[in-house]
């Protein structure tokens, strides 16, 4: 990855009303050592648990083989064959979309029977050239191969048809959202927000396609990917005191200096902070006053500042989890901050509370810098961010 850039990937996604599980499958991997990013959507054939197995072997072998470079039409018959066959339909079947993308833009998609990427730049959708080409052993399924030049500010937005079919036959809608509709609307939300996240963007087109159907109610899986290929958006975490006091004002300059967004969790850190920059901590009534999370603080120049430890293992919790938070407190606060960020640095200082050396408080409440580490490694491996993590 270079400096200059960072490639952030985002999806939202909706089960058929009445099913339990999503028939499409969408994962992603940063190949490190190359700066690559690949992401997949996959959508099985019909619903629930059947088309959920299909997408997720489709998206898992269609990821290996992109990351080993094997050749497409070869990678697309190895899957098809390796898919298990509907007892009622006797088909193997899962449609495909497959980006990957270099850190210099130099990229390429390829789709079947998905609906057309979008490739939006400078606010407006482009128009796209591609190559068709299809397996002698199926010459009924056509893939489509951009390869494509992506440039800072780009997006990317690729859909399963559970999108694009939205309100399908409805009065309203007979023939469906489309892709026009989808396109049409991307390019007008942003025109309205400019710089809004890869994540954002997806979870607005799902909603968006939801108001298409009859009662919002989604009447296929439904996932919406976004790629956003752009300068990195950046944020410093201070939290626990430096090892050594004779640091505090080293400790609290390197949060002043930092070109980004800036969070103090805990409060013997904010009070350091504080009285090394001369600035004031001022109590907050917006959030948290009826949370089992302490509520933030403010202090100027400071975008967030928590209390410590409780507030992290929370954060580790719902980065963990696979649903959006709908509590509101500055846990919640925290992991906004930082799925909106893609390039996270953690200073964490050594100096040991001990209040949290006490045996009888619970298991989460770990050490600090074990509760970063699992924040980290959760943040590079499920959302594809770059972090660092120093001992101060």
């Amino acid at each position: 990855m270079t400096e200059e850039v960072f490639i952030e990937v985002d999806a939202a996604q909706r089960n058929r009303f009445g099913e339990d599980i999503c028939g499409d499958a969408f994962k992603t991997l940063r190949v490190q050592d190359e700066g690559r990013v690949i992401a997949v959507l996959s959508d099985g054939l019909g619903h629930g648990v059947k088309a959920s197995i299909l997408s997720l072997m489709t998206a898992t072998m269609a990821l290996k083989y992109t990351a080993t470079d094997a050749d497409v039409v070869r990678a697309a018959e190895v899957i098809m064959d390796a898919l298990p066959v509907c007892q009622v339909r006797k088909i193997s079947y899962a449609t495909f979309t497959v980006v990957d993308i270099h850190p210099d833009g130099a990229t390429r998609v390829v789709e079947m029977d998905n609906p057309p990427v979008i490739l939006l730049r400078a606010g407006k959708a482009l128009p796209l050239d591609f190559e068709e080409v299809s397996s002698p052993r199926y010459n009924d399924r056509l893939i489509r191969v951009y390869d494509l030049n992506m440039q800072p500010g780009d997006r990317l937005i690729f859909t399963s048809d559970g999108i694009t079919q939205a309100g399908l036959g409805s009065e309203r809608m007979r023939l469906g959202w489309r892709i026009k509709g989808c396109r049409e609307f991307v390019e007008e939300v942003v025109a309205k927000d400019p710089s809004i996240s890869a994540r954002n963007l997806s979870q607005k087109i799902l909603s968006q396609a939801l108001r298409q159907e009859p009662f919002q109610r989604a009447y296929d899986d439904m996932t919406a990917a976004v790629i956003y290929f752009r300068r990195p958006r950046r944020s410093i975490v201070l939290t626990g005191p430096p090892y050594a006091a004779h640091r505090d004002r080293e400790f609290a300059q390197m949060l002043a200096e930092f070109p980004g967004r800036k969070i103090i969790c805990g409060g013997t850190t904010a009070n350091i902070v504080a009285r090394e920059l001369g600035r004031t901590i001022r109590d907050s009534l917006q959030v948290g006053a009826i949370s089992d999370i302490p509520p933030a603080a403010e202090m100027d120049g400071v975008d967030l500042v928590t209390e410590g430890i409780l507030t992290l293992t929370r954060v580790a919790r719902l980065l963990e989890q696979d649903e959006a938070p709908r509590e509101k407190n500055p846990a919640v606060q925290l992991y906004d901050i930082l799925l909106d960020s893609d390039s996270i640095e953690f200073i964490v200082g050594a100096r040991i509370n001990e209040a949290h050396q006490d045996p009888n408080l619970p298991i989460d409440l770990e050490i600090r810098r074990n509760i970063i580490r699992r924040i980290c490694k959760v943040l590079e491996e499920k959302y594809l961010k770059e972090t660092r993590m120093s001992v101060f």
